[in-house]
């Protein structure tokens, strides 16, 4: 039973990091890349839908991503989706192309990505703190219906904990190592 609840914790905490790993890779240092729109929402319809489902993406140049919406009326909401995104992305319309150039990298535009990263990690570490949280619950549950003593309880809680601070630890250093890559000119 605890043994189940620490490899499931542990699970899920090693999948947030790989998360956070591609989320990192789609923050890019200058360079075009179609999985930089991935986690762009389109108002399509009335419902939040992945761009990807309702626009072609494809690189034009190494400095440009051509977005092809597949119905001409939704260019409008494509572009607006993308220019609200986070990324600070311009896009612009040229008949049924949409082109979004990526902005050169300055001083403000790293520390903008640094801040976008940032949030990306911390997002982490709230998931990891919140499986966690559930593992701690799954453990009182047992204990309440005295399937574990006290002791393995309190033991198997400090596992979590040490999974959790090891899992924590991680995603500061792939943080560091990202915000290191985007300050670098």
């Amino acid at each position: 039973m605890i043994a189940d609840v620490k490899k499931n914790a542990e699970q899920k905490m090693l999948k947030t990091l790989e998360t956070l790993k591609s989320d990192f890779s789609k923050v890019r240092t200058g360079r075009a890349h179609t999985g930089l729109l991935d986690h762009v929402m389109v108002d399509y319809y009335g419902s939040p839908t992945a761009i990807n489902q309702v626009a072609n993406i494809t690189l034009v140049d190494a400095r440009t991503i051509g977005v092809a919406p597949y119905e001409k009326k939704m260019a409008a909401a494509v572009e607006k989706a993308i220019r609200d995104s986070d990324l600070g992305l311009n896009p612009v319309s040229s008949g049924e192309l949409i082109r979004v150039p990526m902005p050169a990298l300055t001083e403000e535009r790293r520390r903008d990505l640094t801040k976008v990263v940032r949030a990306e990690a911390e997002n982490a570490r709230v998931a990891i703190r919140n499986v966690r949280r559930d593992a701690n619950d799954q453990l009182k549950r047992a204990l309440k219906d005295k399937v574990i003593s006290e002791d393995e309880e309190r033991r198997a809680q400090d596992d979590v904990q040490k999974l959790t601070d090891k899992h924590i630890a991680e995603a500061d250093k792939l943080l560091q190592a990202k915000e290191a890559e985007l300050m670098a000119v």
